[in-house]
């Protein structure tokens, strides 16, 4: 009888404490930002995820709260809360970046200088999709610009090959 008296209390407070883990993680990694939403349009969002921040200047000012993909255009539409106290101007440039090489992204926010502010509901036009790192190594590993051979009408022509002559 004392032996599953025990094995009760260690359930209840193994059930404790992760209610308590929950709890901590739900306020922490997905807090309600009290803000107006804006979206973006980006054509690849790799490594953004719901909860992800929304930095200006460094400086937290909001969350993603949702990604869908448009069917139309196969763009990837990312909504963010962005704190009420912050005001975007239209001009206002929205990129994919990340902390660190396995650093987690975010949405790094560079305000514009245009007088008109984007509304509640609106959108952030000019957006930059997040470089991947893969890639880049990938090219520098295997001497790959890119780009396309240039034709060879453009090459520099090679002068003729003098000969050493034995008449």
């Amino acid at each position: 009888m004392h032996r599953s008296v025990i094995e009760t209390v260690i359930g209840a407070l193994v059930l404790v404490v992760a209610a308590m883990f929950l709890y901590f993680t739900y306020n922490s990694g997905y807090q309600h930002v009290d803000g107006y939403q804006v979206t973006a349009k980006f054509n690849r969002i790799d490594g953004l995820a719901l909860g992800s921040e929304v930095r200006l200047s460094g400086i937290k000012i909001g969350r993603v709260v949702a990604e869908k993909l448009d069917p139309d255009t196969y763009l990837a539409i990312v909504r963010l809360s962005i704190e009420r106290d912050v005001k975007l101007p239209v001009d206002t440039t929205a990129k994919i970046t990340s902390d660190s090489l396995l650093g987690s992204n975010y949405i790094a926010i560079e305000p514009g200088a245009d007088e008109k502010l984007i509304p509640d509901g609106g959108q952030i036009v000019a957006t930059q999709d997040p470089i991947n790192i893969g890639d880049l190594i990938g090219r520098y590993i295997f001497g790959s610009t890119g780009g396309k051979p240039k034709p060879k009408s453009e090459q520099p022509e090679q002068p003729p090959a003098q000969t050493s002559g034995g008449q």
